[in-house]
């Protein structure tokens, strides 16, 4: 069970993107701050709280520091005027930590918060994967021990190889198997077997690729398109979770594409789902008001996966855009709505 805790006060209200909350949990073994960030037009609205902020001792707001990143179309801080963000993600690699933005015009990464540009990738005489729409970048993930990967409005996957340090990133390779828009992509960074799923990309069709990803990214298997988008998208011990936007979560089985559990989560659309990679447990957020908490389990050896929903939580009258765990275990979990100026947070009990 999970009990409301202390908002966040927003600078500006979220807007109705899909996966609209970014979250960078505190370190393990270490007392720090963690981050939250939420997009509004061609602002990231970034929040950061002391380590000891599931507390309930003292006015939250008096402790947070905010911090408003302004995303211009030229990067590097040319001036040539603001952009639409569409998606502010943090990538968690072995070496570093990068914040990530897609916009219409392209990728920027930026130090963790948010003060450092370190790199930028124009979007410019991209085709689109539907003639008279606009480029746009969207879903951002991080796998393997350096790559940074970032769909976008054509089907393609940028792959960009991220050093340890400095500013050297380059594109290292492009992925083309998509039809359509991509929507999401999922990853899983830990120690993975040779030739092993750790990269899911899914597309406004509903289909899904299932990627191992190396100096070469390799195409493991693809899961037809469905009936409706999918908009948001995990990857967990060898499962793919997908949310989808009738309202549906389905897992499947990564290294085949097999369906094997499949529910229905939500009465409308889903906008974002997170999975907390120590207990499984699984988030959704939709149109509909509501956030739930779910539980998965996954029998390698049976191939089996089942779902168990665990707790649910109604935000009246908001359309819920962005839902992120706080920490590996999920023993909180953030929501922004849209039109909303604060970060809804609940802590288990």
């Amino acid at each position: 069970m999970y009990r409301k805790g202390r908002s966040l006060p927003l600078k500006e209200s979220s807007l109705a993107l899909p996966n609209n909350l970014a979250v960078l949990p505190l370190p393990q073994g270490k007392r720090g701050a963690t981050y939250y960030a939420s997009v509004h037009g061609p602002t990231v609205n970034m929040v950061s709280t002391p380590g000891d902020e599931e507390g309930d001792g003292g006015p939250l707001a008096a402790t947070c520091a905010h911090r408003q990143l302004q995303v211009k179309e030229g990067g590097h801080g040319l001036g040539l005027g603001a952009t639409l963000i569409t998606q502010a993600a943090w990538c968690i690699l072995p070496s570093r930590i990068l914040l990530v933005l897609t916009s219409r015009k392209g990728i920027q990464m930026y130090e963790p918060d948010g003060s450092v540009m370190v790199y930028w990738h124009a979007l410019e005489g991209m085709e689109t994967s539907s003639p008279g729409k606009a480029a746009f970048a969207r879903g951002i993930a991080a796998t393997g021990q350096r790559f940074v990967c970032v769909g976008t409005s054509s089907g393609a996957v940028l792959i960009f190889d991220v050093p340890a340090k400095g500013t050297n990133v380059t594109l290292s390779e492009v992925l083309e198997k998509h039809a359509s828009s991509i929507t999401d992509i999922g990853a899983e960074l830990c120690e993975q077997l040779e030739g092993a799923p750790d990269l899911v990309t899914a597309d406004d069709s509903g289909g899904l690729c299932v990627w191992c990803s190396g100096e070469k990214f390799k195409l493991l298997t693809q899961i037809s398109a469905s009936d409706c988008s999918c908009s948001s998208v995990k990857l967990w011990n060898g499962v793919i979770a997908a949310g989808y936007g009738n309202g549906q979560i389905r897992l499947f089985q990564a290294a085949t594409g097999a369906l094997r559990a499949e529910v229905s989560a939500h009465a409308r659309w889903i906008y974002a789902l997170d999975l907390a990679p120590l207990s499984g447990k699984l988030l959704s957020a939709g149109e509909d008001s509501y956030v739930q908490v779910w539980r998965v389990s996954h029998n390698p050896d049976t191939e089996t996966i089942e779902i168990e929903h665990c707790h649910g939580e109604c935000v009246t009258d908001t359309l819920l855009c962005g839902a992120r765990f706080c920490n590996p275990e999920g023993s909180a979990f953030a929501v922004t709505g849209f039109e909303l100026n604060e970060i809804i947070r609940y802590i288990q009990v």
